[in-house]
């Protein structure tokens, strides 16, 4: 505590944010004056509980357990003091992250205590984590909507000229909140940017993705711009994806886990288990990664999403794309999130499915090597099983999956799944206008 008031002083901050990541992944804060910080970091600071249960208009759902059956009470927010980061984007502005507490227990609700629920069960098994969200996401002119460039070519260096003042920004900004940006340039959509950023272990990775992502929103606000994490904008163009790519390590995180040098997947026994657990649950956890029904509409044959359950080495038309690259550098790409997705509920999904591999010693399936493609029927393993294509198959196939909601907990599930078939009856209204293009735009462009 002394460090950060030390800190607030010297940098002359006037307001830090109590910040927290909700079901959809929509930052709320209370923006605390700075005089106050100290109070409130102690004593907490009163969070509706419903935030939790907003869809991204706002609107409360019901049937989550966090709305009107507890009346819409307050539970008391404490912030993890290890993540307070000054704002350069924002004037005199720092931020903590907060988790909820209620009734003397954490918010099982909260998407950042479902994460470090499962990093815990990982440290159980003397493991941790190291990864990072690859995001794209597209850039749009705040007044027209339309994309600032009509010209596409992944990396083509002229493409990337035209964001040069906001690349420059993110570049010097976010490095300073906490985000190592490390490679950035444009991607196959119109408009659509990807940077990447380095990994962390533990849950410090998906609160990178969370600053990384509203950072991201706002800067572009300050250019003129809309920047969208939406993952399929408009039906006929590049969807966005957030790929978690990861490695596993001791729980001290000195020593890597995942290759092996003499195995013919170049994984080890550890590896070819987490990987087999993530083919094994990769239906369930579809909605979990790509939770809206927006989202879904990515997984296409040919589209550069995944389409079924398969891995491969180095192979990007699988679900699972394992880079076997030498000890320290071996990692997993889980290719089924979006870029809506929320990177806590992204990474708790991933390790519950990784680690029910470990615990069971699930065998490896064949995978999809060389020449073999996971959009050929040929290349792929029989019994193979495709990804949800619609939100009632998805919650359909999470609820089907006792290993994954047990994991993930029953508030969480309940909760998570209300949300779920709210969005699904919002989708069915608006296919009877005939309007759902333009509804999904409305419900999550802006917001996401």
């Amino acid at each position: 505590m002394e460090k950060i008031l030390k800190s607030l002083k010297e940098n002359g901050i006037k307001t830090v944010r109590f910040e927290q990541s909700q079901t959809y992944g929509i930052p709320h804060n209370r923006a605390i004056p700075v005089k106050h910080f100290e109070n409130m970091a102690t004593h907490g600071v009163n969070m509706c509980l419903t935030y939790m249960a907003l869809d991204p208009k706002g609107m409360p759902i019901q049937n989550t357990g966090y709305g009107g059956e507890v009346h819409y009470a307050d539970c008391k927010a404490f912030p993890d003091l290890d993540t307070f980061q000054i704002l350069p984007w924002c004037t005199s502005t720092a931020r903590v992250l907060i988790e909820g507490e209620y009734n003397g227990q954490k918010v099982p609700v909260y998407p950042r205590v479902v994460a470090k629920q499962q990093l815990e069960r990982l440290k159980e098994l003397d493991l941790s984590i190291w990864s990072a969200h690859e995001h794209e996401f597209y850039l749009v002119n705040k007044e027209t909507l339309e994309p600032m460039d009509s010209e596409t070519f992944v990396l083509a260096t002229i493409c990337s000229s035209v964001y040069d003042s906001f690349f420059q920004q993110v570049i010097s900004d976010l490095p300073q909140a906490g985000v190592d940006i490390e490679c950035y340039g444009c991607e196959a959509g119109e408009g659509q940017l990807e940077i990447t950023y380095r990994p962390e272990f533990g849950i410090k990775a998906a609160d990178t993705a969370h600053t990384f992502k509203l950072g991201i929103k706002e800067i572009a606000l300050q250019h003129g711009y809309i920047a969208s994490f939406m993952s399929k904008p408009w039906p006929d163009i590049f969807g966005s994806s957030a790929h978690y790519c990861h490695s596993l390590w001791d729980a001290d995180g000195k020593i890597p886990k995942l290759y092996d040098a003499s195995s013919s997947t170049g994984l080890s026994e550890i590896g070819q288990y987490w990987v087999a657990g993530l083919i094994a649950h990769a239906r369930a956890i579809t909605v979990l990664m790509a939770p809206t029904t927006n989202c879904l509409k990515r997984f296409q044959q040919n589209s550069a999403a995944p389409w079924n359950a398969t891995w491969g080495p180095d192979n990007r038309t699988c679900a699972i794309r394992v880079k076997a690259d030498g000890e320290t550098s071996t990692y997993i790409e889980n290719r089924i999130g979006a870029s809506a997705c929320n990177p806590y509920i992204s990474m708790a999904a991933t390790i519950a499915a990784g680690l029910d591999g470990i615990i069971k010693k699930l065998p490896l399936p064949e995978g999809i090597d060389g020449e073999g493609d996971a959009y050929n029927d040929e290349h792929v393993p029989e019994g193979t099983q495709k990804l949800p294509e619609t939100m009632e198959e998805a919650v359909e196939a999470l609820l089907e999956d006792k290993v994954i909601t047990e994991a993930l907990g029953p508030e969480f599930i309940k909760c998570f799944v209300a949300a779920k078939r709210h969005d699904i009856q919002l989708e069915k209204e608006a296919i009877a206008k005939g309007k759902c293009e333009e509804w999904e735009r409305k419900y999550l462009f802006y917001m996401m």
